[in-house]
């Protein structure tokens, strides 16, 4: 699933405040004696798939947490080889806190970033690379924060996956979340005649009331006296209908254009993942089971089909409940995976998409890692046939976390038989990846992974790794800084139009990119990715983002 502890809120007390301005502030590292570079540069073979490409989102790999509609972790531009590789950091917040939880690119090749502080959320329009802040859009403070101060209970933070992280961008670059007051927003940005950027809200829907009770406990409301119920995830159909869920089971869609809403219910069961949506449906799993719906002529979510999993006896440690921590991956036109929370080992699940509600869909059910050190909290990278999954057994989140030891590790690649009867181990490797949700680079054929080496003065160095998708061996580890404030804390790995790679830390968001060799490119990436407030002309504009969108296609405009 992803980013559960998305911000460890109440324990930013503890970190000092901190006042970025446009220019970034880098995040302080501890003492560094790790090597700064292990393995080699890569060589790059792309990865051969489809990239799912959806009618109300931005372009497949920059528009959400997961990358796209399908949930795949796929991003088609060529990431960071390894060749003199360069790292750039910033605190992602003026406030306490700082952890920059989900970023998207807008056609501008421009970082549509949600970060996290004390008081709330923020999103953040960023240059690419410099990460220079252009502007910035407050939404309010979560209740659960609230309520975990006054209880002094960090726990009721790391249990909550609401407030707008699951945001998508959508095709006219409006980030779409629904915020901690339950309102259903579009937040576009554009840029003003002076050469600044801001943010501006194009729509808003209240949810609650009728729909999504919200008699939350917070301010100014300490003892509250009716439900409470946060939501989750926001994600489009493929008919313009935006859905949304909340973790005690709501389930409902907007229609945009009328503001009509309609909801339905899983009694019982909660959901704390995102979802995915394909042309056939949208498909979401819960505690319990993962289902299959479909938007009636109304607008109501009707199931067509629900297949329960092995929830095991107990949530695992780090879990935020008793079921599935993945969101649900679509592979190409037939194939929609999770994994279960089976006690001993979990299972990786593949079922058919298509079939009546009485059908057989389930076509493997695959043991994963090691009896007893076996869980996961991301969402798997679907491409082709292949299916890769990260161990994240044995952590917490950052502010916990003590016994480093105590991490499993473990990465695997699954592939589909062609003839359906079930599913290959193709490769494990024991790299551990505690809690990223890891992203392949189809353009050079590399999977992206967040570790950790423990240092002679007990600190951890971190680092950016590579994993060839084909063989499952390490190619390279960059050394990002050293200490808890670049620990990933259960954040995304996302790919830039240009290759950067981006990493949510603790305390805010690296860049770790190739210094170019191209002249040609480097003087493009300059003009159009660099420092600065914004491009000078309409010309300029049109141009860089002409160079952008040839690169979100991987064109490469001949560089």
């Amino acid at each position: 699933m992803m980013m559960r502890r998305i911000a460890c809120l109440a324990t930013g007390l503890l970190l000092s405040a901190c006042g970025p301005g446009s220019s970034p502030r880098p995040i302080a590292s501890e003492p560094l004696t790790a090597p700064p570079f292990i393995g080699a540069a890569a060589t790059a073979i792309p990865f051969a798939g489809s990239a799912p490409e959806h009618p109300y989102m931005a372009a497949a790999g920059v528009g959400g947490m997961h990358g796209d509609g399908f949930s795949s972790g796929v991003h088609q531009v060529a990431g960071p080889l390894g060749v003199n590789p360069q790292v750039v950091s910033r605190i992602g917040s003026r406030y306490p806190g700082g952890m920059c939880a989900t970023v998207t690119f807008d056609r501008g090749g421009r970082l549509v970033a949600l970060c996290a502080s004390l008081l709330g959320f923020e999103l953040q329009l960023l240059q690419p690379r410099s990460l220079e802040l252009l502007a910035s859009y407050q939404l309010p403070g979560r209740p659960s924060t609230f309520e975990a101060l006054v209880k002094r209970d960090s726990s009721i933070i790391m249990t909550d996956t609401s407030g707008g992280a699951y945001f998508y961008l959508d095709a006219q670059d409006r980030a779409v979340l629904v915020d901690s007051r339950q309102r259903l927003q579009r937040i576009g940005h554009r840029q003003l005649e002076s050469g600044q950027w801001e943010f501006y809200l194009a729509d808003s829907w209240a949810l609650g009331g009728d729909h999504v009770p919200e008699d939350c406990m917070n301010w100014n409301n300490w003892f509250p006296q009716g439900e409470c119920d946060p939501v989750t995830a926001v994600m489009p159909d493929y008919s313009g209908n935006i859905w949304w869920v909340t973790r005690k089971g709501r389930v409902g869609t907007l229609n945009p254009d009328s503001g009509q809403i309609a909801m339905t219910r899983l009694d019982g069961e909660e959901i704390q993942n995102g979802f995915s949506v394909a042309d056939d449906g949208v498909y979401i799993v819960s505690d319990h089971a993962l289902y299959r719906m479909r938007a009636m002529a109304d607008g109501a979510p009707d199931i067509v089909w629900r297949e329960a999993y092995d929830r095991g006896s107990a949530k695992k440690v780090g879990s935020i409940n008793q079921g599935s921590g993945t969101t649900p991956t679509l592979i190409g036109d037939d194939y929609v995976t999770i994994t279960d929370n089976a006690d001993e080992r979990i299972n990786l699940l593949v079922y058919r998409r298509t079939g009546n509600s009485k059908g057989e869909r389930l076509i493997c059910r695959l043991p994963l890692f090691d009896a007893g050190a076996s869980a996961t909290d991301n969402s798997m990278i679907g491409r082709g046939r292949s299916i890769f999954i990260e161990n994240n057994h044995g952590y917490s989140n950052a502010m916990k976390q003590s016994d480093w030891s105590a991490i499993s590790g473990g990465f695997s690649r699954i592939d589909i038989r062609a003839d359906e009867s079930g599913c290959n181990l193709v490769w494990t490797s024991p790299e551990k990846s505690p809690s990223v949700v890891p992203k392949m680079s189809a353009g050079n054929g590399l999977i992206y992974f967040y570790t950790f080496a423990t240092q002679e003065n007990g600190e951890n160095a971190w680092y950016l790794g590579a994993l060839d998708a084909e063989t499952g061996r390490t190619a390279f580890k960059i050394r990002t800084g050293a200490g808890r404030d670049y620990d990933n804390n259960w954040a995304p790995i996302s790919l830039g139009p240009d290759g950067t790679a981006y990493v949510g830390t603790l305390k805010g968001l690296l860049a770790i990119y190739d210094q170019d060799v191209n002249p040609q490119l480097s003087s493009a990436m300059q003009l159009c990715g660099g420092a600065g407030s914004g491009y000078k002309t309409a010309a300029l504009d049109r141009a860089c983002a002409h160079f952008w969108a040839a690169r979100i296609s991987n064109l490469g405009l001949g560089f």
